[in-house]
């Protein structure tokens, strides 16, 4: 599979070459070695992504891969270099193309590459490209003449904080993604789907490929067994329904912390600390995770663990309580922020945790799906029960707009698979 989309990528035919990929199917992995396969051919290539997390980490994994390659690293000024990019010596970080122009490899932002007005590259990676506003593709597209589209088609979609409805439908319409834009005025370019998922366990893979592809489902490339949580301590006095969660989790690679039903601000005080308990109760229970990389062991640490919400009131309440604890250094984070990142175990506030509503935002598929996929072994979900009611009393009923394909699955039937999945594994705190 890779060999053919290398091949294609590197042909002369068409715009491009789009690469659907489910969560954990090795997507960076394809983007650093066509990287690399195109720099040591000697093409200059440029490579967009949507985020500084994103372009790090593309940086850190394609400098470790190639430490030969020259690599410019295209910022903003306000841009604070991360020291996994400056550890390598063949990473420059610049504001301006004409000091990485001759780099071999360029990466930067979509919002930063949108201010470039000089410099063109023979071929381009855009790096989730489901994420990329169609409007930022335009500004970018003279720039090269083929590009690599990866990404994720079941996760979050470009978003904006105005009002987008006047443009629904459109040919024009900025909130379209890179890959919808380009695959409408170039349908015969080729389209490759990755049907593996490295990252989801088998007890995941089946739920999130159900929930949220279910016209293009994948499998995992473990099978049952190859991976296992231990704890290292036993639950020994603490909250029995903190240990409960825990333990189902570490069995079934699930679990529902469900408190009360309560309708509440977004900030539930109650829903962080008992997100808090149990952060801090996992850690200190000492959890090792065995699995194809580690069939000795490999302790959890804090740096793989996550917690995930839907808003950034919410994930600085939740830092604020882990701040003290074992917990301190803990990711926290939006699922915008967390989206293309991986750890052994997460932590989801649910994005309808004591709402009286079920708006379009907090019923989006995408953000749900961003939230199940992180983990490697177990994800928790963290909710106040009465969301199978919610859902209930607010039936999927979003505006068809003309010319705009119906996208399957609804946030609302998403939701109601994920929560069908979660009732086996609830613990009623």
């Amino acid at each position: 599979m890779i060999e053919t989309i290398l091949r294609d990528f590197g042909s002369s035919q068409g715009r491009g070459v789009v690469v659907d990929s489910p969560p954990g199917a090795g997507k960076s992995t394809l983007v650093v070695r066509a990287a690399r396969t195109m720099a040591e051919s000697g093409e200059r290539l440029m490579v967009i992504a949507q985020t500084n997390e994103q372009v790090d980490d593309l940086i850190d994994r394609l400098a470790t891969a190639a430490p030969q390659l020259e690599i410019g690293r295209l910022s903003a000024s306000t841009y604070v270099p991360a020291q996994r990019v400056i550890k390598h010596g063949t990473v420059t970080v610049s504001g301006a193309v004409s000091d990485v122009q001759n780099s071999a490899v360029v990466i930067g932002t979509a919002a930063k590459w949108a201010t470039v007005s000089d410099g063109t590259w023979e071929r381009a990676i855009v790096d989730e490209a489901y994420q990329m506003r169609s409007d930022m593709l335009l500004r970018v597209a003279g720039r090269f003449s083929r590009g690599l589209f990866v990404g994720d088609p079941g996760q979050l979609d470009p978003f904006s904080v105005v009002a987008v409805e006047r443009w629904a439908g459109l040919s024009w319409d900025p909130m379209l993604s890179a890959v919808a834009v380009l695959l409408r005025h170039n349908p015969d370019l080729p389209v490759h789907r990755l049907p593996v998922s490295w990252r989801l366990p088998p007890s995941a893979a089946d739920v999130v490929s159900a929930a949220f592809y279910p016209f293009t489902p994948f499998r995992a490339g473990t099978a049952e067994g190859d991976r296992r949580l231990e704890f290292s301590t036993r639950a020994i006095g603490g909250d029995q329904g903190v240990d409960s969660t825990l333990e189902i989790a570490r069995r079934t690679g699930w679990a529902l912390h469900e408190l009360p039903a309560r309708h509440t601000v977004r900030t539930d005080r109650e829903v962080v600390a008992a997100i808090a308990a149990l952060v801090t109760r996992l850690l200190q229970r000492g959890p090792v995770a065995y699995s194809e990389h580690a069939p000795d062991g490999r302790p959890v640490t804090a740096e793989r663990v996550a917690v995930g919400a839907a808003h950034r009131d919410q994930v600085a309440a939740i830092r604020q309580a882990l701040a003290d604890s074992v917990a301190a250094d803990v990711t926290v984070d939006t699922a915008n922020r967390l989206q293309g990142r991986e750890y052994d175990v997460t932590v989801v506030l649910h994005p309808l945790s004591g709402r009286r509503d079920a708006g379009a935002f907090h019923l989006e598929a995408g953000r749900l799906c961003v939230l199940a996929s992180r983990h490697r072994h177990a994800c928790i979900v963290v909710a106040r029960a009465g969301i199978a009611e919610l859902l209930d009393n607010h039936p999927s009923a979003e505006p068809v707009h003309l010319n705009v394909p119906v996208r399957f699955p609804d946030g609302w039937e998403a939701n109601q698979a994920v929560l069908a999945h979660l009732s086996r594994s609830t613990v009623r705190a």
